[in-house]
């Protein structure tokens, strides 16, 4: 089969990983921006404040999240949201873009917990369900698990693609016109090709009029010319192509994911007619959002040891050994004339 289709079925297929109720954290396989610090949330909360306030949305609009897991993410930037501009709750509505139907009941629940009547939640079972004139959308890690091909060209010049048989990785030659003409576009020789970026964009511009759509992700603005599919299991990370790596063991218990081509994805969003308006490292897009003003917030209202305690989580946000430089944000803006 097409390594795009095993890849879909590791994640989504009938026993897929997604397909289940996921810890991520200390207790999980991976861990997360959200499963790091609150903060995170609170400093795209932050930033949606500055967008209303700034007449690009308006303060009715809605705060979307696509492929929230839990609903850490979505219920932190509430939270902050709150704190910061609490008018701002009675005409703001929140919704989530969520396949699984346990994850839309996770997300129910936690959101029940959190806030009780307060915050009305919305749920889409995909992007095209949504109809809306305008919205603030967030996206963390989600177009890694995109589904993917990988392509490797020889040293006499033949380019193939990777097959699976039997949880065995081998190569056919490339045929498909749709990955030859991205190889030639980025010049990639070796590498993943994400499958959907476009349909996405299409997606997003066709059913909101106007927006601005942050997407948080591993990854480079061009390709690395190498294999970047690797696997999380219990904090541990295998290369796809590690020796004596048993693939049908870990196939659908464990994640699977590689770097984003962020030229590939900002040109999807190009050809819908979306903007990329910016794109850079975690660390500079939280500070341009204000986290360390959020951190002061902090430190004058519950004292210097939990101001201490938080800065710790956030170090990891924004170190440049850690999530800092390794994550890039993209945004991208969507005019209603558009």
């Amino acid at each position: 089969m097409k390594f795009s289709t095993y890849f879909n079925d590791w994640l989504y297929g009938q026993d897929g990983y997604y397909t289940k109720y996921r810890t991520i954290g200390k207790g999980g396989d991976f861990y997360t921006a959200v499963s790091t610090s609150k903060f995170f949330g609170g400093s795209i909360g932050n930033k949606a404040i500055s967008t209303i306030q700034s007449g690009f949305l308006p303060s009715d609009t809605t705060i979307v999240e696509v492929g929230a897991h839990h609903g850490y993410l979505l219920a932190d930037m509430i939270e902050f949201i709150y704190t910061l501009q609490p008018q701002l709750l009675d005409t703001l509505t929140f919704a989530i873009v969520e396949r699984f139907p346990h994850l839309q009941e996770q997300q129910k629940k936690y959101f029940k917990e959190s806030f009780g009547d307060a915050v009305k939640l919305i749920h889409y079972n995909n992007i095209s369900e949504i109809k809306l004139d305008s919205a603030f959308i967030v996206a963390n890690e989600i177009f890694d698990a995109f589904e993917a091909e990988l392509v490797y060209t020889t040293q006499e010049g033949i380019r193939k693609n990777v097959v699976v048989t039997n949880h065995q990785l081998g190569f056919e030659p490339c045929d498909d016109l749709f990955l030859n003409a991205i190889c030639d576009k980025y010049g990639i020789r070796q590498g993943e090709i994400a499958l959907g970026y476009e349909t996405f964009a299409q997606n997003l511009a066709q059913n909101i009029k106007k927006f601005e759509f942050i997407t948080f992700d591993y990854g480079e603005k061009y390709p690395r010319n190498d294999f970047s599919t690797r696997i999380y299991y219990k904090h541990k990370v295998f290369p796809l192509f590690q020796e004596e790596l048993n693939l049908n063991e870990l196939f659908g218990k464990s994640d699977i994911t590689y770097d984003v081509n962020f030229m590939h994805l900002i040109d999807s969003f190009n050809q819908a007619k979306i903007k990329n308006v910016s794109y850079q490292t975690q660390l500079k897009a939280l500070v341009e959002f204000g986290i360390i003003t959020l951190l002061e917030i902090l430190k004058e209202k519950a004292g210097e040891s939990a101001y201490l305690r938080e800065v710790q989580k956030v170090k990891t946000l924004l170190e440049p050994t850690g999530m800092g430089d390794r994550f890039k944000v993209a945004i991208f803006r969507k005019e209603s004339h558009a």
